[in-house]
């Protein structure tokens, strides 16, 4: 059936087979006069047909053809009831796909035996998807980490491992993918950078690398790798200078793994340099280097034989030594803003916390030079608000009173003796 448009000047008719030509055309006598015939090949334009109003008519026309007329084109988008969208390539093999959990696995695992990760990603998705509740999902959902693992996509492959620990803890390979995802992890404390959208390296992230380890620890609190993974997250703290939670994360592998000597006897040594590095970073604030002696003290107390004791009895003595430095700079600031009373305190802190340094002895001819200076200075005269004027005017000194001389007693005056 022909499509038929109407111009302004005259109608036109789109007939197959039909050529338009400049001027009259001879169409035939079915047609009704004033009709111009055309082939659907045409590429002019009538020029008494305005442009704007055919522009519509032959959209649609192309339209109508492509819907209408079939054709054989490649589908990779293919949409199967109750499973969705999935992708097929051009001449790819379709027979991938069973109907049941069992083969659709063995379909996923013979995949990955020949490195074919696309096509065994795709199959054991399959099995989590549609078999969710089967003995083989389970399998499947780890199959699909090893995937993305093997593809290099680490971030994504922690994930899914992650899955696998949440919905199947029953999983054979449980001590196995807890192992993996510590390797993935240690990956980005050394230094491997994430990725945005799974594709574009952006940054590496300790936070994010810290709470890798955590969801290591939190599945397997008590397992092989989790007295190590948690001591990644103190390291990893440590590496973007976030000290207190450093030393938060050794102190909980401390008190968690104290049956496990060599653990804990690691993790409170680390505290202690942990305090030590940010007492380097805080020339006023000496309360780190306090710790720090205490963390080793304790590290000391509690095990005695350690090889490391001599080390930390070297590092005691540097630290009071860092002490006695801080609370000479404070006192040297007091002095500068003429607090001299507030100075001899912290001078008095540098001979308590290093006496025998060189720092002390200086502290101590600071201490006598301000005695002296303090005493030598003038005591500033007692003001009293002035009621006259209202401002606070100087008090005159009062007059000493003048001693009172005692009284003279008056002489008794004589009695008539008593006849």
């Amino acid at each position: 059936m022909p499509v038929r448009s109407k111009g302004q000047d005259f109608r036109v008719m789109f007939w197959p087979g039909q050529y338009a030509r400049e001027g009259p055309v001879q169409t035939p006598k079915s047609f009704p006069t004033g009709w111009v015939a055309f082939g659907l090949t045409w590429l002019g334009a009538v020029a008494t047909v305005p442009r704007m109003k055919c522009r519509p008519s032959l959209l649609l026309l192309v339209i109508f053809c492509l819907l209408a007329l079939p054709m054989t084109a490649p589908a990779p988008l293919i949409y199967t009831p109750g499973e969705g969208w999935t992708y097929e390539p051009v001449g790819g093999d379709t027979k991938w796909r069973q109907t049941r959990a069992k083969d659709q696995m063995e379909v996923a695992q013979a995949a990955f035996d020949k490195k074919v990760y696309g096509m065994a990603l795709k199959a054991a998705r399959r099995v989590v998807k549609v078999w969710p509740l089967s003995d083989y999902a389970g399998q499947a959902q780890y199959l699909v980490a090893r995937c993305y693992e093997a593809k290099g996509n680490d971030e994504k492959a922690f994930k899914e491992y992650q899955k696998v620990l949440e919905k199947y803890p029953k999983i054979a390979t449980y001590q196995e993918i807890l192992g993996r995802q510590y390797n993935i992890a240690n990956k980005y404390l050394a230094g491997k950078w994430f990725r945005l959208w799974g594709v574009v390296p952006v940054f590496p992230s300790m936070d994010r690398t810290a709470e890798m380890y955590e969801k290591i620890v939190r599945s397997g609190p008590y397992s092989d790798i989790a007295p190590e993974a948690q001591m990644k997250i103190g390291a990893a703290r440590e590496k973007q200078s976030n000290f207190p939670m450093a030393v938060k994360a050794y102190e909980t592998a401390a008190d968690r793994y104290n049956d496990k000597p060599k653990v804990a006897a690691d993790a409170l040594f680390r505290a202690g340099m942990a305090h030590r590095r940010q007492a380097q970073t805080a020339d006023y604030d000496q309360s780190a280097a306090g710790r720090a002696i205490a963390a080793f003290t304790d590290f000391m107390t509690i095990f005695p034989n350690d090889p490391r004791v001599a080390e930390v009895q070297k590092i005691i003595t540097a630290l009071r030594s860092e002490q006695a430095r801080g609370s000479y700079n404070i006192a040297l600031f007091y002095e500068k803003k003429k607090k001299w009373r507030g100075a001899m305190v912290y001078y008095n802190e540098v001979q308590l916390q290093d006496p025998t340094s060189a720092i002390a002895a200086t502290a101590k001819q600071r201490i006598d030079y301000l005695r002296e200076k303090i005493t030598a200075a003038p005591i500033p005269p007692a003001v009293t608000p002035s009621t006259s004027t209202g401002t606070n005017a100087p008090a005159i000194p009062a007059t000493p009173a003048t001693p009172a001389t005692p009284a003279t007693p008056a002489p008794a005056s004589p009695t008539e003796p008593k006849k």
